[in-house]
């Protein structure tokens, strides 16, 4: 099954954020309590308490950035 192209960002956001908060919170945990037994279910509620906030932030942030990328990089010449 596809997605439509007109849910694109929203996907982009979704997944993005996603491995975001799965990778930076599975580090922050390692790196502060180290490796124990109640770590998978400790980084879960993690990701799980913390996807909410940046799925939002990515979706609204987004498009700001690519315009500040836009203006600060050289864009082809076309012909």
């Amino acid at each position: 099954m596809r997605i439509p192209a007109r849910f694109a960002p929203i996907l982009f956001s979704a997944l993005l954020s996603a491995i975001m908060v799965c990778i930076v919170s599975g580090f922050v945990l390692v790196i502060s309590q180290g490796i124990h037994a109640g770590l998978p279910a400790q980084w879960l509620k993690s990701c799980l308490t913390t996807w909410p906030v940046a799925f939002p932030t990515v979706a609204i942030v987004a498009p700001l950035v690519r315009q500040i990328v836009a203006r600060m990089t050289e864009q082809p010449q076309e012909g």
